[in-house]
């Protein structure tokens, strides 16, 4: 059976000869390229040098959308595109305004994102259903894409989110340079793939997603096209179960170190194992002492084309001491746990998690997908019986670019939490969304 499922598995991810077609995923994204208002800085090209304009631009504009970190709720390329006549310099202003609406019915998730570590175990009868909307995701940014004889390629990116507090409030998302190979600045994880995540109408996703997003300098080359190798110090953002009774949490100290090494076929396909190494430091004031435990976590991830009407996502991770990068379990305190025979030690417990979608273009502006994710908890002691053992997140969406520019969606969520005591529920919801990018 073993056997069984890596061969299933390899044939998500293996390349072959995919990519004889172009799918029809990039073919939205192909109509997208010519939707925008080209505003010349500097005086327009020679009309013998437009073709080789024309392609300059669109592998300008290109370049918003095959990130190796770019997940498919982050804006697309902007609308309005400010470029010098030899396109060796472009800056972009744009955003999005998105607004999303959902049903909760059965015992309603008290969040906005549909999390199964949220599901209650005993509904309150005040809660049982519930409707809301929510601008959360509506967003700024500012890009700049350019190349100098001393510098080279250089990158230079600002986003903001109206996500802070009741959704509405105006927080930094991203802030970083690219320069070459190195990026610095405020960035997605190096040990973070959102390309491999698959899409949803709830801002929440897949209930094993690793997102945070860092502080960081990354050195990421890319060798013979083919393949991507990065390494990264980021800084460190920890969540231990201190009690401040027989145990109190330490000032970080140490960077978080993350690396990942990826084979890419064709332009927004991969496959890609990333780790990460945490120093996660306490105080057992029982004994009066500082003490640092590692934690780590491994990820195989992949996004494919297995057809032009197809794409594949698949995501993989497991470790100790990761749960704060993302997941159900981000939203307690797992990165370090109570060691119950021992009083004032804490200790780095294990999580898995995995996730599976398929998506389906019916036409390159019209698609369908299907997911279905789990986290694990995996303590090596014994907890409650009412900790979180397990969630299962699944989604069946359709997604409709009425334009390039305006997107609309609607999607049915089911989540499953399970505890260890074998108590357990689920929870349903339906929501929509509608987007207009400029």
């Amino acid at each position: 059976m073993a056997r069984n499922l890596f061969i299933a598995l390899l044939a998500l991810v293996a390349p072959a000869t995919w990519a004889q077609q172009r799918s029809l995923a990039d073919q939205q994204i192909d109509s997208t390229l010519t939707s925008n208002k080209v505003i010349f800085i500097d005086g327009k090209p020679a009309p013998e040098d437009t073709q080789q304009y024309v392609d300059s631009v669109r592998r300008v504009i290109s370049e918003f959308y095959y990130d190796q970190f770019r997940h498919f709720s982050d804006p697309g390329a902007p609308y309005f595109l400010f470029m010098s006549k030899d396109a060796q310099l472009a800056m972009g202003i744009g955003g999005a305004v998105r607004m999303r609406g959902y049903y909760d019915w059965g015992g309603a998730i008290p969040s906005p994102g549909f999390a199964p570590y949220l599901i209650p175990m005993q509904p309150d009868p005040t809660n049982m259903r519930h409707f809301a909307t929510t601008p959360a995701g509506t967003c700024l940014f500012f890009r700049v894409i350019g190349r100098n004889k001393i510098l080279g390629n250089y990158q230079l990116y600002i986003e903001a989110n109206f996500n802070g507090y009741s959704a509405r409030d105006f927080h930094l998302k991203k802030a970083y340079a690219t320069i070459n190979d190195f990026t610095i600045g405020y960035a997605a994880s190096t040990f973070s793939d959102p390309a491999a995540v698959p899409p949803t109408v709830d801002a929440q996703g897949p209930n094993n997603k690793i997102s945070p997003t860092r502080v960081l300098i990354r050195y990421m080359p890319v060798v013979r096209e083919k393949w991507v190798f990065a390494v990264s110090g980021e800084s460190p953002e920890q969540s231990i179960a201190a009690d401040n009774d027989k145990t109190a949490g330490v000032s970080n100290w140490m960077p978080e170190w993350a690396a990942f090494a990826q084979y890419q076929w064709a332009q927004g396909q991969h496959v890609r194992f990333s780790g990460i190494v945490r120093t996660l430091s306490y105080r057992d004031l029982v004994a009066a002492a500082n003490h640092n435990e590692v934690g780590w976590g491994l990820q195989l991830s992949s996004v494919a084309h297995p057809h032009p009407a197809l794409t594949t996502y698949v995501t993989a991770n497991y470790g100790k001491g990761y749960a704060g990068l993302g997941s159900d379990l981000l939203i307690g305190n797992y990165d370090l746990v109570a060691d119950p025979a021992r009083p004032g030690t804490l200790y780095a417990p294990a999580m898995l998690g995995w996730c599976l979608g398929v998506q389906y273009n019916f036409r390159p502006n019209l698609f369908m997908s299907v997911q279905a994710s789990q986290t694990r908890y995996l303590p090596q002691h014994e907890v409650s019986g009412q900790e979180y053992k397990y969630g299962i997140f699944s989604a069946v969406n359709l997604f409709w670019n009425l334009t390039p520019r305006i997107q609309v969606g609607a999607e049915f969520d089911f989540g499953f939490r399970k505890n260890f005591s074998g108590e357990h529920r689920c929870a349903r919801r339906v929501g929509a969304m509608c987007q207009f990018s400029f």
